[in-house]
């Protein structure tokens, strides 16, 4: 956060940009949260990615990757959210781990939520989307900064299974379809949800 906040007093001095600290498990703060901001459209993001970590961990998973989006996703009954994108991964695709299955979790919510109000079964009139990341080239849960750190260090690089194909976008495309279902506002409900990764394959 405080990494983003210097980028934004960078980039765009002219932006009122105020950062706010919380736990989306914890409904206390989102509610502060929401009644301090009003926020039209919530950009969904908070989770935890480590697929090890989360193996080891599933209680923290369920609670943040599966409660944490549902305590978000009711929210927008109480204060008339226009827009709720959620931020999902491509491990959300017939998971095999416990951070994939917790994601998947997620999306069925939030996506079960957007059939309701379409058809009229649920109130309030709240837009929800949900778009799939894959590896993003040079994030910090990418593997990019560990081989960095590794080849200055002389290296080896690990690499643990050689055979494996990766995708990679860079942080441009990353942010592209999100930007993009925020402006349709589309819903992708059930199994029918197209994943659709853009990148360059590396071997």
């Amino acid at each position: 956060m405080h990494n983003i906040r210097l980028e934004f007093e960078e980039r765009y001095p002219e932006l009122d940009f105020v950062p706010g600290i919380g736990d989306v498990r914890q409904k206390l703060r989102l509610d502060y949260a929401f009644r301090k901001w009003h926020p039209q459209v919530v950009f969904h993001a908070a989770a935890y990615k480590h697929v090890p970590l989360m193996d080891d961990n599933p209680c923290e998973a369920v609670l943040v990757n599966a409660t944490g989006s549902r305590n978000v996703a009711d929210k927008r009954i109480e204060y008339d959210v226009e827009m709720m994108v959620m931020v999902s991964t491509d491990k959300a695709v017939n998971p095999t781990n416990i951070m994939g299955c917790t994601k998947r979790l997620a999306e069925i919510y939030v996506q079960t939520q957007g059939v309701e109000i379409e058809q009229r079964r649920h109130c309030g009139y709240t837009k929800f989307v949900t778009t799939r990341f894959g590896n993003v080239l040079g994030s910090n849960s990418s593997v990019i900064p560990r081989f960095r750190e590794q080849i200055a260090k002389g290296g080896p690089i690990t690499v643990t299974r050689p055979e494996i194909t990766h995708f990679f976008m860079a942080i441009p495309e990353a942010c592209t379809p999100g930007c993009k279902n925020d402006r349709t506002g589309r819903t992708y409900p059930g199994r029918g949800y197209r994943n659709r990764i853009h990148g360059t394959e590396t071997r």
